[in-house]
């Protein structure tokens, strides 16, 4: 499990940087379990005191660690500042970041208040973690369109260079033609190089969560990006078969 002081030291990742703010330690373990397996870099906090110093700016206005967050994950019960105080706290500091409350409170007053007080949307207990996931990700993309457009970075290694944005893929200095699903498949291994996919993982992500097919799809289509790829298909360097799990790049 990631703590704050952890979480600092490690690179941030294409999906996004998520606070968990969750003083209830299975809650907070399984929603850091669950965004960790599906790519985002996942920071927590069990009090609203410890990750007051983290999410404002210093007296002197320079900006904290809290700044490059993505989204934070706010339950309202908290122990010192609880979670209506810690968003007040948050906005009246200028942070747009975006921040999904949770509360055992359903009314549709406490609701209110909630989004009232600067949350983007409220969830409340029990919750499904898949309804959970889906509404990260829904914040997370009504925030980046309202962003300056920034160019995704290229992504290299070795001998291969993808261009996310020219949907271009070099290998060895020469250009190779890759449909969309092997596009998407290598930026996706390229973005978290030595992470192990499943075959369920890959589907979800490169076909989405309606896929209907079977999962040696994912076989062919790696099948297919070994033969661009790969000087030797048969004893591949970069896509890797890890048994028993799935496969990994690099």
């Amino acid at each position: 499990m990631l703590s704050l002081e952890a979480a600092r030291a490690q690179p941030k990742l294409k999906l996004g940087r998520v606070l968990i703010v969750e003083d209830e330690e299975l809650i907070r373990e399984t929603i850091a379990l669950a965004l960790t397996e599906e790519g985002y870099e996942v920071l927590v906090a069990e009090d609203g005191r410890s990750v007051a110093e983290l999410t404002l700016k210093s007296e002197a206005g320079s900006e904290k660690e809290a700044a490059q967050l993505d989204l934070v994950i706010l339950d309202l019960m908290l122990p010192y500042i609880n979670g209506l105080d810690l968003c007040r706290l948050i906005r009246h500091e200028g942070n747009s970041v975006p921040i999904l409350m949770l509360s055992a409170k359903g009314s549709e007053t406490d609701r209110v208040v909630g989004l009232e007080v600067g949350a983007d949307d409220y969830l409340t207990k029990p919750f499904g973690m898949r309804e959970l996931i889906a509404r990260c990700r829904a914040l997370l993309r009504r925030h980046r369109h309202t962003q300056p457009t920034i160019p995704e970075p290229i992504l290299k290694f070795q001998e291969i260079t993808l261009y996310p944005q020219e949907c271009r893929v070099m290998v060895r200095g020469e250009e190779i033609n890759l449909s969309p699903k092997e596009f998407r498949i290598l930026e996706l291994f390229m973005s978290h190089p030595r992470r192990v996919w499943s075959r369920e993982q890959l589907i979800e992500r490169v076909w989405g969560p309606d896929f209907m097919g079977d999962s040696k799809t994912v076989d062919v289509h790696i099948r297919w990006l070994r033969e661009k790829l790969e000087l030797d298909p048969s004893h591949p360097e970069y896509l890797l078969t890890v048994r028993g799990f799935g496969y990994r790049f690099g």
